[in-house]
């Protein structure tokens, strides 16, 4: 029996994170909510995108403490009403008052979303204990996959409602209801295993060794791991954001304009693919090997935005959101590694600082750019020439933590 409550609560998991895959076609509402609502202005409409991000991580500690308490399957219930809540509100949104987008869309959108993201990844890691990359890949990948899905299927609700301009909030409208049904029957399946329980460890592959203890939030926040975690996170993150709530304007610039859509299907698939096919590499060569190669890449790939021109922009934009999608994957399963699996979904919600303090970072650095490029795309790249050297900074602080890593805790890498 445990072994089936095991299995539909990860196809649970993976269906919910397939629908919070909408955060990551924000690109196909930037230009409409910009011109129709912020009155042209890309830095205060990408900020919308970008507190969704920044407060899924006060979500995800919140939700963390309360799925302790009250178990996984309340919290993502009551997180689904509130994601659902907040795009049914976003969509009476206008330009009469604009900051009600950042507090619906963005700060209900968030605390909705956090509810449910880390709970169901710690929910499904603490099943399979021994197979933490792959779980944790295939539930991040779906969420990357439904950026896929629902990127045609947006612009199809955005042109049936009236076009780029118009019907970008009547479509959060109809995405309300597909929160509302998904994460209610999603979370009738979220059940945590009972304590002690191992899932067949003699048929797993050489999983990373275990934390000395299992860290209590209080605990993980003293520890110097932390910090550089939440700061290599924070660094990592940023070039992905940036091609990620930018890929249809950019490719719009480039001339691209008849098939710009392609690159927010670019990013979503390959985000997916990333985060998957991240995490069973990091199974074998190491959580913080592989963030180190992500990073290396991540680095590399921010130059090239100028240099690409053509059909290439759509490669660039695939590759960008390849790596992203391995950082992603790969930092929960990092936690996990060294902070120990029982209390993950808070503690994995205090790492989503990190990533919530790049996600505001890098939208106003994007922005502003963008707002100076106006359809002269090259003045935009000093926004990837920052990402590119904070991913070269975050090597140095991985290869710090990495030498903490095997001194305080002695986790073999």
């Amino acid at each position: 029996m445990n072994k089936k409550q095991g299995l539909f609560a990860v196809l649970a998991a993976v269906t919910v994170q397939f629908v919070l895959g909408v955060a990551y076609i924000w690109s196909v509402f930037q230009t409409g909510i910009a011109n129709s609502i912020f009155g042209g202005d890309h830095a205060a409409a990408s900020l919308t995108f970008s507190l969704l991000l920044a407060i899924l991580t006060i979500g995800s500690v919140i939700g963390g403490k309360l799925a302790a308490k009250h178990g996984t399957r309340k919290v993502v219930f009551i997180g689904g009403i509130i994601l659902s809540a907040g795009f049914f509100l976003a969509s009476f949104v206008t330009s009469a008052a604009p900051w009600l987008l950042w507090l619906t869309y963005g700060a209900m959108g968030g605390l909705g979303m956090g509810f449910t993201y880390s709970t169901t990844i710690a929910c499904a890691q603490k099943w399979y204990p021994h197979k933490k990359g792959l779980v944790t890949g295939v539930i991040v990948s779906a969420l990357g996959f439904g950026g896929v899905v629902f990127t045609p299927i947006v612009e199809r609700l955005i042109a049936s409602f009236g076009g780029e301009g118009a019907g970008e909030t009547q479509s959060f409208l109809a995405l309300s209801a597909v929160f509302l049904v998904v994460c209610t029957v999603g979370s009738i399946f979220m059940k945590t295993p009972p304590d002690g329980y191992m899932a067949s460890p003699a048929a797993a592959g050489p999983a990373a060794p275990a934390p000395a203890k299992n860290f209590t939030s209080l605990e993980m926040v003293k520890t110097p791991q932390f910090y550089l975690i939440i700061a290599t996170y924070m660094l990592a993150c940023m070039g992905g954001l940036m091609m990620i709530g930018f890929a249809k304007p950019i490719a719009v610039a480039k001339g691209l304009g008849a098939t710009a859509t392609v690159g927010v299907l670019a990013i979503s698939m390959f985000n997916s693919l990333g985060r998957l096919l991240w995490g069973m590499v990091s199974d074998k060569i190491g959580r913080q090997n592989t963030i180190l190669v992500l990073l290396t890449g991540s680095a590399a790939l921010s130059l090239f935005v100028n240099a690409v021109n053509g059909y290439w922009v759509y490669v660039l934009i695939a590759l960008i959101g390849f790596f992203y999608g391995g950082i992603i994957g790969t930092y929960p399963t990092l936690t996990a590694d060294l902070f120990g699996a029982k209390n993950l979904a808070t503690n994995y919600g205090f790492v989503l600082l990190g990533f919530g303090a790049g996600a505001i970072i890098s939208s106003q650095i994007a922005g502003y750019y963008k707002n100076v490029a106006e359809n002269d795309i090259s003045l935009m790249f000093p926004a990837f020439v920052i990402a590119s050297c904070c991913a070269a900074a975050g090597i140095v602080m991985m290869l710090v933590l990495r030498a903490y890593r095997k001194q305080e805790i002695g986790i073999r890498n």
